[in-house]
């Protein structure tokens, strides 16, 4: 592969995903599908706003790590792996069939192996083994989850992975086996979403893969992970109720908070911690799932837009800050505002953003979330959320403002040339919209409607 390709693959890729996320919302508008290859590829709203923000994402993270230096440096097997990682995400959303879509999320740990071990060091290479046996393991529990459920569907005469099928025609399944189903494919896809306790595998993987992987992992992988949860809880809503997956999400979305906030105080590492806001955000969006309902639905929608465009830039701004600095330790870290402006700049909007600052929609969202959850009668759920923000903003902060702004010593040195303003720009576009996602009424708030009520019961 010639160095421009290898260089430009993965822009492409992600820019081919997402002019194809925005023809496909613009196509599906008004609660329209599209199918393609006698029906096995779908798209619905909810399939079509993933599409996008995984293109979106994948823009941001790809083109603003473009050109920056590593050891050793990006070859083509990274290139094609980059590629291939867009393409197993983009194929997860929108499969119509579980199988598919579970083919797909075990791709992504196949690509991402490769690609957490980039650096070939011996704790790349720790974090890369951890990463794919965890992995493994949560995936093959959604396997087990996927069987018993097309046995189900087959007991009733329908047997069917496809998640169209199911939604529509609701066949009459068997509630023991659709149960225990749920719960298997669930719990494999909250290990492959970081949700606590199975998140361990996450700050060593997000910590040791170059920043722009770093990026689409956090960004968007455990987002496709918590949307084949949604299309799960959706198909066994109508036949088991929303007690069971209620309490399953709201336990694993208050302890991935709890979990976030403690080691958040402890943290001694900027991309892990980093990679445990993230843990913290999947809690959120756990909980958004277990309160169910438009509004909640929507609202974990935005986001998950929100958040994978802020930590996509946090995390590549992270490896402009680890080229400057030669380290990431946050001891080691200081008064980068005024001495590194041209890399603090893009991480400070990037961390006001994961923050939940206004005007970012992360805000807005979270606020949605929790009066979602109080008008459905979970206010002490909500209430326990809303303490273990604050704990996790509290220490967020600390941590933000020391970089920023703490006592260092030493001289500056040159700015870097590969933070230039080429290399701002995408960043830049990814905030903005964040800034102003929560004030676009019109098309976009018709489209998370649009892909909240997709849901049906679940979301109903």
């Amino acid at each position: 592969m010639a160095d421009g390709m290898r260089r430009y693959a993965g822009v492409a890729a992600a820019t081919v995903v997402l002019v194809a996320g925005l023809a496909l919302d613009v196509a599906v508008a008004g609660g329209g599908t599209v199918t393609a290859l006698g029906g096995e590829l779908r798209a619905d709203a909810l399939s079509a706003f993933m599409l996008t923000v995984v293109g979106a994402v994948g823009l941001t993270a790809t083109w603003s790590g473009m050109g920056a230096r590593s050891d050793p440096p990006p070859s083509t097997s990274y290139a094609a792996l980059v590629v291939l990682f867009l393409g197993a995400m983009s194929l997860g959303v929108l499969a119509d069939n579980l199988g598919v879509l579970w083919v797909a999320v075990e791709a992504t740990t196949i690509a991402t192996a490769f690609l957490v071990g980039h650096h070939r060091s011996r704790r790349a290479l720790e974090a890369a083994w951890k990463y794919v046996v965890l992995g493994s393991v949560g995936v093959a529990i959604a396997f087990f989850g996927i069987v018993l459920l097309y046995a189900a569907t087959r007991s009733a005469g329908a047997a069917t992975l496809s998640w169209a099928t199911l939604s529509s025609t609701q066949p009459d399944l068997d509630p023991s086996l659709v149960r225990l189903a749920a719960a298997l494919t669930i719990l494999g896809f909250a290990t492959k979403a970081g949700l606590a306790p199975m998140h361990s595998w996450l700050p060593d993987a997000h910590s040791q893969a170059p920043a722009p992987v770093s990026g689409l992992m956090s960004g968007v992988l455990l987002s496709v992970a918590f949307y084949a949860i949604l299309r799960v809880q959706a198909i066994a809503a109508p036949v088991i109720g929303t007690g069971m997956m209620r309490g399953m999400l709201a336990t694993a979305g208050l302890l991935s908070l709890g979990v976030a906030t403690l080691l958040l105080i402890a943290q001694r590492d900027l991309k892990r911690m980093l990679a445990y806001s993230s843990v913290e955000h999947m809690g959120v969006l756990a909980l958004a799932a277990a309160v169910g309902g438009t509004l909640a639905i929507a609202a974990a929608l935005l986001h998950v837009l929100g958040h994978g465009l802020a930590k996509a830039s946090a995390f590549v701004a992270s490896g402009w800050i680890l080229e400057t600095e030669g380290t990431t330790r946050l001891e080691d870290l200081r008064l980068l505002f005024r001495r590194r402006p041209g890399v603090a700049v893009p991480f400070l909007v990037a961390m006001t953003a994961l923050l939940g600052l206004p005007p970012f929609s992360l805000f807005f969202s979270e606020v949605a979330i929790v009066v979602a959850g109080v008008q459905r009668g979970m206010t002490w759920v909500m209430a326990g959320a809303v303490l273990l923000l604050l704990g996790a903003f509290a220490a967020l902060a600390r941590q933000v403002a020391s970089i920023a702004f703490g006592a260092a010593d030493g001289d500056p040195g040159p700015p870097p040339d590969w933070s230039a303003p080429g290399r701002r720009f995408p960043l830049g576009v990814a905030l903005g919209v964040t800034a102003v996602a929560a004030f676009v009424a019109g098309p976009f708030a018709d489209l998370l409607t649009d892909a909240a009520g997709v849901l049906g019961a679940a979301a109903g």
